[in-house]
């Protein structure tokens, strides 16, 4: 349903413009078509191919004086004030969209400024100005307060739109009339002005304009040339000159003109009954000759104009495709065209010619049933949809989103839980464990000689041998499994398969002569009472060998030795992966004076002031400290910041309740956050279409390393819905954008998180040393920290906002857990020297 409005022509200039308005479902839309003849008169009109609600404005050309920006919304506004005074529920909120058919320069679905006017337009004080705010401005004048603007579009886009149905949606638009243009549905990430990288977005080319800096210059002809000078704006919109029909009847003019002028064209006369009546019209009196060479003409030009619009839609679809990474695409493209459809040559020629010059590409042309219509309807419907998803979205993503202020507090409480676990009397009651390594200093480049290094973190653990020379350090090493049933045996078993793959190792590397200092790297918690003596608390990582828990590992690898009689072993260290990474690290650098590791799990270890570690005797210099910050948090304390997905996730782990600063940071913990959240919005019906999506169920199914490929760069979205397609979810485009940006959000949290456990102990040394300003490196490592493409850089950013009397530089490490345990061996070796 819709009715029409005559419009003054001092308001927008012209006679029979018209403004007609309809209503439906909720939603009104706004039109401003381009000129066009109203075959009816003013009044009610009803129509089947109309939106359930429409709003439009007409218009035509003229020639009468630019009329003030105010007048005309203030006009439009009065139109639609009378059209809803006849609606019932005049209070019911209506979202309006505004077809505006102009050059804009749009920064949202309810923003655009206005470049230029064209088709006969000239109001003044419009350009340059937001006409979304000058509209909803006038409508808030008539006291519509009711009505909100909710989207612009040119009629390009609501082609588009129209031409979308389920299951098939139009990612291409082509208009052709007395003007033309084209939009197409473009990967985000190649759109420089758009403020989201991911997703699509559609874009409106205004190809009208191509040619304006001269590009089109060698096809251009004298009659052209002509067609251009005497149009109402020379030399801009150069294509639109050559393909729309506003000018297509005018290039035809001068080439009959040039014709007649060199007596090639109606020098004779036809019989009475022959005379066309078009030409006679006209006051001609042509031969039958010259009304086949008319018709000739006539075919030219639209075949040309045909042609090049064909050129641009093969240039567009070739985008598409290229952007996409495909070899082929089958594509839609909505249709509004009275030339096409009207012109059986136009419409061959563009269909024929689209498949020559892009042949991977498979177009199916659609006609489109008002598209300044219906299809601004359906815009500002899927508008209205994706408000209503958007709102959902952020109501559940909000409790994983860390403020400033919640982030400064996590610090506050990580420093708080520090001071305790340092203190002789209050360790007890700290999450943070604090537990000293007897590691007094790092390297300083004196250390020289051969080490042996033992990794065991895992089924496979790694003997190596270590050379540091003045030169550099050169390794040897190699891995060897550890059978199911020596993990899960006796201790004895255990450490007598370590001694055979130790002796193994010397024997390969001829050292069975020597008797080297051995670094011991041991990832399972300990409680270490000295540099070589670190009592197990408890078996992780699917290791049960009994007779361990509560004995000093050191011992029972000495004690296997003795019973292989391997006598040449000499531990002189024992620590765990994040001492060696900073230790590997401090090699390189003399600065790094903290340990970092953000992988399957998450630890932290730093260079602490002797007098204030309580559990140790002494007050001269530091020891390094092993923080065990994965169980921050285990007291409660962090009780505010777990969500209900962490809740899920803590759950179901074998350790629930315990490492709970670890299960929002680390690379184990990640992937169930983000199924667990894609399972509420699923729920929310806002994911997926809300289908049952069984494989989602299944725990551990999202696995991290899927956020580290999801999150990647200039990863095409069609390889994001590949990744989903592989767990059997059969994601749409904006699935696969809401999936990013949940993990977006898991893995954000997690380094902001990191940052403030960090931004802690930097702040703890810098005030330590009282310094005003504290320079130092830490030692990172950790598959999550490597793999994933914005962690560091989001940890880096949420470090120095932290901590800004910091300045922190991370340092990769290389090998922390095998050199590492060397380099401590080392350290120890030199600090033993007379």
């Amino acid at each position: 349903m819709y009715k029409i409005f005559d419009m003054p022509g001092d308001i927008k200039q012209g006679k029979g413009e018209a403004v007609r308005g309809g209503h439906g479902r909720g939603w009104l839309v706004l039109d401003c078509l381009a000129p066009r003849r109203l075959d009816r008169a003013p009044g009610w009109c009803w129509g089947p191919g109309l939106p359930p609600a429409a709003w439009v404005l007409g218009r035509g050309s003229s020639r009468s004086p630019p009329a003030m920006a105010l007048q005309l919304f203030d006009f439009i506004a009065q139109c639609l004030c009378r059209f809803l005074a006849g609606i019932s529920s005049p209070q019911q909120r209506l979202p309006l969209g505004f077809v505006f058919p102009f050059s804009c320069r749009q920064t949202g679905l309810d923003k655009a400024e206005l470049i230029s006017w064209s088709k006969g337009f000239s109001c003044s004080d419009v350009e340059g100005k937001d006409v979304v705010q000058l509209l909803q401005s006038a409508i808030n004048k008539q006291e519509l307060c009711h009505v909100d603007v909710v989207a612009l579009m040119n009629d390009t886009v609501g082609t588009m739109m129209t031409c979308s149905t389920e299951g098939e949606p139009c990612e291409v638009a082509l208009v052709v009339g007395t003007s033309t243009n084209s939009c197409f549905m473009a990967e985000a990430q190649q759109v420089e002005m758009a403020e989201k990288a991911s997703g699509q977005m559609c874009v409106n080319t205004e190809w009208g304009y191509f040619g304006d800096d001269g590009s089109l210059s060698d096809i251009l002809t004298p009659y052209d040339q002509c067609v251009d000078q005497e149009s109402a704006n020379p030399g801009e919109k150069r294509f639109e000159k050559l393909v729309g029909s506003l000018y297509l009847g005018e290039i035809v003019r001068h080439v009959l003109t040039a014709l007649a002028a060199e007596k090639a064209l109606f020098i004779g006369s036809m019989s009475g009954d022959q005379e066309p009546p078009a030409l006679e019209a006209l006051g001609l009196q042509p031969s039958e000759q010259d009304c086949c060479r008319v018709q000739q003409i006539c075919r030219a030009v639209v075949s040309r104009a045909a042609a090049l619009c064909a050129a641009g839609l093969a240039a567009v679809l070739s985008h598409m495709c290229q952007s996409r990474e495909l070899e082929q695409m089958v594509v839609n493209v909505g249709v509004d065209s009275k030339l096409y459809w009207g012109h059986s040559r136009f419409g061959e020629t563009l269909q024929s010619v689209t498949g020559l010059l892009a042949p991977e590409c498979k177009a199916t042309l659609l006609p489109s049933v008002d598209g300044t219509g219906r299809g601004a309807a359906m815009v500002t419907a899927v508008a209205l949809r994706l408000a209503a998803q958007r709102r959902e979205v952020e109501q559940l993503l909000a409790p994983l989103w860390l403020s400033r202020a919640d982030l400064e507090r996590v610090q506050a409480l990580m420093r708080r839980e520090m001071e305790l676990g340092l203190g002789r009397e209050s360790n007890a009651g700290s999450s943070v464990r604090m537990l000293p390594t007897y590691i007094r200093g790092t390297p300083d480049g004196t250390e020289r000689g051969e080490f042996l290094a033992l990794d065991l973190g895992g089924t496979n653990f790694r003997v190596l041998v270590v050379r540091v020379a003045q030169d550099g350090i050169r390794m040897a090493s190699e891995i060897y499994v550890i059978p199911t049933a020596v993990m899960q045996g006796t201790g004895e078993a255990l450490f007598d398969h370590i001694i055979q793959c130790i002796v193994d190792f010397q024997l390969k590397q001829n050292l069975m002569d020597q008797i080297l200092p051995l670094g011991f790297t041991f990832s399972f918690p300990c409680q270490q009472l000295g540099l070589d003596k670190a009592v197990l608390l408890s078996w992780t990582k699917g290791f049960s060998a009994s007779g361990c828990v509560g004995q000093d590992v050191v011992h029972l690898l000495r004690e296997a030795a003795r019973r292989k009689q391997h006598l040449g072993l000499k531990v002189v260290a024992v620590v765990n992966d994040t001492v060696g990474t900073m230790m590997s690290c401090a090699y390189e650098d003399p600065k790094c004076e903290i340990g970092l590791i953000v992988g399957t799990g998450t630890n932290a270890c730093y260079m602490e002031e002797m007098e204030n570690v309580g559990t140790v005797e002494g007050e001269q210099g530091r020891m390094c400290i092993n923080m065990e910050w994965g169980a921050f948090g285990d007291n409660g304390c962090l009780d505010d910041f777990f969500t209900n997905f962490d809740r899920l996730v803590d759950e179901k782990t074998i350790n629930a309740g315990k490492q709970r600063f670890e299960k929002l940071i680390s690379g184990m913990y990640l992937g169930e956050i983000v199924r667990h959240v894609l399972l509420a919005l699923v729920e929310k019906q806002v994911l997926f279409r809300g289908k049952s999506c069984p494989k989602l169920q299944t725990r551990d199914i999202f696995q991290t390393k899927f956020l580290s490929t999801i999150e990647m760069d200039g990863l095409a979205l069609q390889k994001v819905r590949a990744i989903l397609q592989d767990l059997e979810l059969q994601a749409s485009f904006e699935d696969s954008i809401l999936v990013r940006e949940v993990c977006q959000t898991v893995s954000l949290r997690a380094a902001q998180l990191c940052a403030a456990g960090l931004a802690a102990v930097v702040e703890k040394m810098r005030e330590n040393r009282g310094l005003a300003r504290l320079a130092v490196t830490v030692g990172v490592d950790g598959t999550l920290y490597k793999m994933h493409p914005h962690f560091s850089q989001n940890l880096q950013k949420m470090l120095g906002d932290l901590a800004p009397n910091c300045t922190v530089t991370l340092l990769q490490s290389e090998d922390g857990s095998g050199k590492g345990a060397a380099l401590v061996a080392a350290v120890a070796w030199r600090e033993a020297e007379p």
